[in-house]
């Protein structure tokens, strides 16, 4: 039976380990980065076994390349589904893009060109991780500042057909969202109609950068007005996902964020009760 997660939850980072073990705070769930505790032992899997006494988790990936032409990494594959045994997480998510290929990582989330032969590409790939995985795979939406001459549809249309022939769900980053939108020149409502509404398990909130006429997704400042607004028309139209802040950089004290996180819960509650009356 798949586990159920609601409510508001944080990215789980290092310098706030301490304040997680020593006393509660208003949080419904954590996001782990899988790949901090693909690890044997030491400190981070006594953190991460610690606090998931107090709270559920998911896990989030950032090194699948689901979108690389090598083959699948089969021994991350064992890593993450031994770390899943562990943490029996609501759910697993990672990128919809690829990273390098070969013997090279860019260290980056590269995006995909929107073409048929892409999804025919991914289709056998998203099944095997989800087989591994014993669960269905999150992709979530990725920010990019390139397109490519071979896109034969939109980022939307090309999200949605993956879900239709895969059966994958949805990690949608609204922050991403936006950053995409004005730096590719589109609407960014055009983008969260076009979300399968069954298909949407989580929403990220996050922070970016302006460069004048094009954001860097940066994941290092408080949500902007814009991404908030931005969030308030995906409660309307996708109604109460679970949602979260991804704080990866410049990283402040919890109980800042903690305070960002419940201006975004009530956000979403005013919207809820707003459409129930």
């Amino acid at each position: 039976m798949r586990k159920t997660l609601n409510g508001f939850g944080l990215g789980l980072r290092t310098e706030h380990y301490r304040d997680f073990v020593e006393s509660p705070w208003h949080v419904d769930w954590l996001e782990i980065i899988s790949e901090n505790y693909l690890v044997a032992g030491g400190k981070p899997l006594y953190y991460l076994d610690r606090i998931r006494r107090d709270y559920p988790m998911v896990m989030h990936g950032v090194s699948l390349s689901i979108g690389s032409c090598d083959a699948l990494d089969s021994a991350y594959l064992r890593q993450l589904r031994a770390l899943v045994d562990r943490v029996e997480p609501a759910w697993v998510s990672d990128h919809l893009c690829w990273t390098g290929t070969g013997s090279l990582n860019l260290h980056d989330l590269l995006p995909l060109p929107y073409t048929e032969a892409t999804l025919r590409q991914l289709e056998p790939r998203v099944a095997q991780v989800q087989e591994a995985l014993g669960q269905p795979l999150l992709l979530e939406n990725v920010s990019s500042y390139v397109r490519y001459r071979a896109d034969e549809m939109s980022e939307w249309e090309f999200i949605r057909e993956l879900v239709r022939r895969t059966g994958c769900e949805l990690l949608l980053d609204v922050n991403n969202v936006y950053v995409s939108s004005v730096n590719h020149h589109f609407n960014p409502h055009t983008f969260i109609d076009a979300m399968p509404l069954t298909a949407v398990r989580q929403i990220h909130l996050a922070g970016h950068e302006e460069h004048g006429s094009y954001l860097i997704d940066t994941h290092d400042q408080p949500i902007c007005e814009a991404v908030f607004d931005l969030y308030l028309y995906t409660v309307k139209r996708l109604g109460s996902i679970p949602t979260m802040i991804e704080r990866d950089d410049n990283i402040p004290p919890l109980a800042e964020l903690i305070a960002e996180l419940d201006c975004v819960r009530a956000l979403a509650q005013r919207i809820q009760t707003e459409q129930a009356a």
